[in-house]
């Protein structure tokens, strides 16, 4: 947690209010120690309006940079004189607050991607299920247990090519897919599925009301896979 102040010697580079910034910075100081933050003041970092709150990240690769930030802006609502009344019947000048919680959109992805190494949490995979029929004969069931699965907005795919199962089996690792279900005979017979995870491997059967109700959790509690 990085709070970025003015640098008091600098002051072209910053609105020349020396009352303002001491409130300012004052105020967002005090947050941070009533929530109990360990933070590093950067001087010389702050917008030219106000001082601005920074999350810091390492990534997987490459130098620290800034995730979200949160910045004060006790400037620009007195310039454009705007006030409000408050509960003592007064105007007073509001503060506003410059929210980023993702700061740029592609650099937190960026960020996301590099950190999972594309192995997405269940929640936020593009596709969160690889069903994969054993045979062409079970094209039918996978597709049955495909519909089930859209049908509680799970995102879902058939791999249908005439491939080896254990060849289908590597690529959908590859791709990182969270969950897989095979379908042969038996499966097909009992009204089950095969599941392997994409971390923990083979889990064996399961019924698809059962495995709906294991991946809802996984999605609904943002678990981390």
């Amino acid at each position: 947690m990085v709070p970025s102040m003015r640098d008091p010697e600098d002051k072209k580079k910053y609105h020349d209010a020396d009352e303002m910034w001491n409130t300012a910075e004052n105020a967002l100081r005090q947050v941070l120690d009533q929530l109990g933050l360990n933070y590093t003041e950067e001087i010389g970092e702050a917008a030219f309006y106000g001082p601005k709150l920074d999350v810091q990240v390492m990534p997987a690769v490459g130098a620290e940079i800034t995730l979200s930030t949160c910045q004060l802006d006790f400037c620009l609502p007195a310039k454009f004189n705007l006030t409000y009344v408050d509960k003592d019947g007064a105007e007073h000048t509001p503060v506003v607050i410059h929210r980023a919680i993702l700061g740029s959109l592609d650099r937190f992805m960026a960020y996301l991607i590099e950190e999972t190494m594309g192995a997405f949490p269940t929640w936020l995979a593009p596709v969160q299920v690889k069903i994969i029929p054993i045979a062409d004969r079970h094209q039918p069931y996978a597709n049955e247990v495909c519909k089930k699965l859209e049908e509680c907005g799970i995102r879902v795919e058939v791999d249908e090519r005439s491939e080896k199962v254990g060849y289908k089996i590597r690529e959908a690792q590859m791709e990182k897919v969270p969950f897989m279900l095979v379908t042969g005979d038996k499966e097909q017979e009992d009204g089950t599925v095969s599941v392997r995870v994409r971390k923990d491997g083979d889990k064996g059967s399961m019924t698809i009301p059962d495995f709906i109700s294991l991946i809802k959790e996984h999605i609904d509690t943002k678990m981390i896979d």
